[in-house]
């Protein structure tokens, strides 16, 4: 199996790509999301809110302190980007 085929899941408590080692979700984790997700961008959505609350909770666990911001901004920031604009209907 290479590289490029393995999945790029999250690698707990770090929150980091088990695959590339970027902060997850990384951007291929994020296009992987997206197609799993396709047609259903509010259980996208919830799915990462779970995953960003984890995290969070995993990351003070280890004495942490993070930037909820910044992590709002790693989990949901980018999904605005995944949405197709909607088709004007005339009449």
């Amino acid at each position: 199996m290479s590289l490029r085929s393995r999945p790029h899941l999250p690698m707990r408590p770090a929150w980091l790509c088990r695959n590339c080692a970027a902060a997850w979700p990384c951007s291929r984790a994020q296009l992987d999301l997206v197609a799993e997700f396709y047609g259903h961008s509010l259980a996208l959505a919830l799915y990462l809110t779970s995953c960003m609350n984890e995290a969070i909770h995993d990351l003070y666990s280890l004495g942490g302190r993070p930037d909820l911001a910044k992590m709002h901004a790693r989990f949901l920031g980018w999904l605005s980007l995944t949405r197709r604009p909607r088709r004007c209907q005339h009449e």
